[in-house]
């Protein structure tokens, strides 16, 4: 019997990237990774703006990587999307869809009508409001989603599903726990979209999308200097968090600044989750993301958040199929792969 595949596809401010799994007898197998960058703009926020430049693109990483299908789960995260902890009355499966938009209407920051809704129940309590389920509402502006969505059928593709990003995030890195009570904060951080999930043994918490990211720290660098985006990248990545010869001091703490604003918010974050979740106290943060491979923002950001990080593996336990790429170029891709690679194996279930 021929192996299942899914592929993952995920829209991000600089680039397009996706991923192609396969299912079967001996695991997952990573099968094809390709990544096409988009024009500045096109993507702002993680909403598509300019839609033929990124279908082009879509285009061509598809003609590049070869990818085996053009059926595809496509990713969202943007400001246009809730995220909260919700108590909606026990149902069945089949009337709790069919219910939800009255149940939650009234906890909504848009008109339900406008809403693409969708429910992940965590524990079934018993209370004053008698028997009810207690879970994770995801609420997305129609429009936006659509827009993704229409983007990628201009580029020939066919989307079978829609994830929202921070679960990608959570099923590729989920597993990888020290142990099954061990609960971990996840950190994804693109180029302007950060996802924060918290979760014990792959049931999460609570989850946030932070509107900052990487691109944050090359922007503010290429002001400070004066010179451009792609120059500012370039000391950006040569220096780091701790600095090189020769690079001039005012860029030096241009970079601490800006990416101690990152780590603040999630920090912020993350206190929020301690109040709110009095007695569940995440024991480490695993990283991963374009920007996650900046060196020396993961000690920052264990210091500003108390607790260990690590750099994720969304590849760990997998097989590695005829990718094209050699070692060097797949640790290269690893930070970036968490999103597309959880998007896939949602598209397994």
């Amino acid at each position: 019997m021929a192996a299942r595949t899914a592929i993952g596809l995920d829209i991000g401010t600089s680039g397009v990237r996706a991923a192609e799994l396969s299912f079967g007898r001996q695991g997952v197998t990573l099968e094809k990774f390709g990544q096409v960058a988009v024009p500045a703009g096109s993507v702002r926020d993680g909403e598509v703006v300019d839609a033929p430049a990124v279908a082009a693109a879509v285009r061509e990483l598809w003609a590049a990587t070869k990818f085996s299908s053009k059926d595809v789960v496509l990713g969202i995260a943007n400001q246009r999307v809730v995220v909260r902890t919700v108590e909606v009355a026990w149902l069945p499966p089949a009337e709790l869809r069919q219910s939800l938009a009255l149940q939650v209407a009234d906890q909504l920051p848009m008109p339900v009508s406008e809403a693409v809704l969708d429910f992940h129940p965590l524990e079934e309590v018993h209370g004053p409001r008698g028997r009810t389920l207690r879970g994770l509402l995801v609420a997305a502006v129609r429009e936006s989603v659509l827009g993704n969505i229409r983007c990628v059928e201009k580029a020939g593709l066919r989307p079978v599903s829609v994830d929202l990003t921070s679960f990608a995030v959570l099923r590729s890195l989920g597993s990888t726990g020290v142990d099954a009570a061990t609960t971990e904060v996840l950190v994804d951080i693109g180029a302007r979209v950060t996802n924060i999930v918290v979760h014990t043994a792959g049931v999460p918490h609570f989850v946030r999308i932070l509107l900052m990211g990487g691109q944050d720290l090359t922007d503010a660098l290429a002001e400070r200097l004066g010179t451009s985006l792609q120059d500012a990248e370039g000391i950006k990545q040569a220096a780091g968090m701790h600095g090189i010869v020769g690079i001039p001091p005012n860029a030096a703490r241009t970079i601490d600044t800006a990416a101690q604003a990152l780590v603040d918010e999630i920090r912020g974050s993350l206190d929020y989750f301690r109040s709110t979740f009095s007695g569940n106290h995440p024991e480490r943060v695993v990283l991963s993301g374009g920007a996650s491979s900046l060196q020396g923002f993961g000690e920052r950001l264990a210091q500003g958040v108390r607790i260990p990080v690590v750099q994720g593996d969304p590849t760990s336990g997998m097989r590695i199929g005829r990718t094209g790429l050699d070692d060097a170029q797949l640790a290269l891709v690893r930070p970036l792969a968490a999103v597309p690679v959880g998007l896939a194996m949602g598209g397994a279930r």
